[in-house]
C-alpha cells in the first residue's frame, strides 16, 4: 500500500459517505449533490445528511437534501473554499440554514498515515495488544475517546500502555466501514506529555496496515494536542468536513 492507495481508499470512503463520485474531490469546481442512505457508508453516520461539506483541498463537495440544496450550492460558490470552513463567512451558512430547522454542528479535521514518517514509536512503559474481550470493563469515562460505549460491536483492536500492571494510555480503533478503522486514543493526566499517546497511535496504525485497513485519526481543529499526536505519530492532514444537524439534535447537545 502507498500513500497514494491510502488516500484513493480514503475518496472512495467519503463517496460513499456523501453520495458521489471519488473524482468529485479532484475536480476544480465545487460540487452540491442530494445525500441518500448508503450500506457502504461509515457506520456511525445518520444518513441522508441535510448538509454535510467536505474538502481534500482542491473544491467543497456537499452533500445535502433537498431542502437545503439552493441555499448550500450558493454558499460554497460565493466564498473562496478555505473560508467556507471558517468564520466569519461561516456565520452566511448558519444564517441560510436557520429557517430550515438546521445548525452548524460538527467540524473536524481528519488525518491520514504518512507512510515515509510512520514508525513505531517508544514510550518507557510495558505496551500489549488488546482485542475486544480485553475491553469489557473499559468503557469508563477515561477511555471515552478510544472505546465508544454505544458502539462496542465496532472496537476491535486496541494497544495499552502499563506502569506496573496500571492501565495509564489507551489506543483503540473502531471499524467505521469496511476498508478504514478510527483510532481514538486517552492518555490519564499524570502522563500526559510523556510521548505515550504517540507511541500507541502509530504502532496501532501499523498494526491496522497490516490487516490491509486504512487506520485515520480525527480531530477538533481547536484540539491541539490531539492534532500534535497526529502529526508525531506519523500522521498528516488529508480532509476536512463541517456538519448541519437539525435544530434539536444540537439544542440537546448544548443542555
Amino acid at each position: 500500500m502507498t500513500n497514494q492507495d491510502i488516500l484513493n481508499i480514503a475518496m472512495r470512503q467519503s463517496a460513499t459517505d456523501l453520495s458521489c463520485s471519488p473524482d468529485d474531490f479532484l475536480r476544480d469546481k465545487n460540487i452540491t449533490v442530494i445525500s441518500y442512505k448508503s450500506n457502504g457508508a461509515r457506520r456511525y453516520l445518520e444518513l441522508p445528511f441535510s448538509c454535510n461539506l467536505v474538502s481534500y483541498g482542491n473544491n467543497i463537495v456537499a452533500s445535502v437534501s433537498k431542502e437545503c440544496e439552493s441555499a448550500v450550492s450558493d454558499y460554497i460558490n460565493k466564498f473562496p473554499r478555505e473560508h467556507c470552513f471558517e468564520t466569519p463567512n461561516m456565520n452566511v451558512l448558519a444564517d441560510k440554514l436557520a429557517p430550515l430547522g438546521q445548525k452548524l454542528c460538527f467540524m473536524a479535521e481528519y488525518f491520514l498515515p504518512d507512510l515515509s514518517a510512520l514508525k513505531p514509536l517508544d514510550c518507557g512503559y510495558e505496551i500489549k495488544l488488546l482485542v475486544p474481550d480485553d475491553f469489557t470493563d473499559l468503557y469508563k469515562p477515561e477511555w471515552s475517546n478510544a472505546l465508544c460505549e454505544k458502539r462496542r460491536e465496532l472496537d476491535v483492536i486496541g494497544i495499552g500502555a502499563y506502569d506496573n500492571r496500571k492501565l495509564i494510555a489507551l489506543a483503540a480503533a473502531s471499524a467505521d466501514c469496511d476498508t478504514m478503522l478510527q483510532i481514538g486514543i486517552d492518555v490519564l493526566p499524570e502522563y500526559r506529555r510523556k510521548g505515550i499517546a504517540s507511541a500507541l497511535t502509530s504502532r496501532l496504525a501499523l498494526k491496522i496496515l497490516e490487516f490491509g485497513k486504512v487506520p485515520f485519526y480525527c480531530a477538533a481543529w481547536s484540539n491541539i494536542g490531539s492534532v500534535r499526536n497526529a502529526v508525531k505519530s506519523g500522521f498528516r492532514p488529508a480532509w476536512v468536513e463541517l456538519t448541519a444537524k437539525p435544530d434539536s439534535f444540537v439544542d440537546n447537545m448544548n443542555r
